[in-house]
């Protein structure tokens, strides 16, 4: 995503913890304790991955997508489907993502990244052709650009 910027990403904390999991320094009961509305955005909002869960490598992973900022209001806090991230980025100042690996299994989470979108990461230029783009009501256009799988993970 072109306005996507202010990346952290979490896998060295992820690999320290799957790590002391292993060496039977945190119990798997400590990690796998995704409350039950994690788990039904994962199932009703998630994408999904093909990485099998580290934990029980019965399921693959999904990916869960938090949004969060003052633009959003009511809708602060709620997860969103990938391919949503697109036009809300188009149509709100800036916002943060954060992504959750969960597994519907055994109840595995981690937090894998965060970013910033929204039009202010945009030059002058990218940001007047938008606002003309939404304004026009020609917004539609950017949910039929580059595939969109994927395309918030950098």
């Amino acid at each position: 995503m072109r306005t996507q910027r202010q990346i952290v990403d979490y896998s060295l904390q992820r690999r320290a913890v799957l790590r002391d999991v292993r060496n039977g320094r945190i119990g798997t009961l400590e990690v796998c304790d995704a409350s039950p509305y994690l788990r039904n955005a994962a199932t009703f909002h998630g994408e999904p991955t093909d990485e099998r869960c580290p934990i029980c490598r019965r399921d693959n992973l999904t990916l869960v997508h938090y949004v969060y900022g003052d633009d959003l209001k009511q809708s602060a806090g709620q997860a969103r489907k990938l391919a949503e991230l697109p036009v809300l980025a188009m149509t709100l100042r800036e916002f943060q993502v954060f992504v959750v690996e969960v597994c519907r299994s055994c109840s595995w989470n981690h937090l894998v990244e965060r970013f910033v979108l929204g039009r202010d990461g945009l030059g002058t230029d990218d940001a007047l052709h938008t606002e003309a783009m939404v304004s026009s009501g020609g917004g539609g256009s950017h949910r039929n650009g580059p595939s969109q799988s994927g395309e918030a993970r950098g």
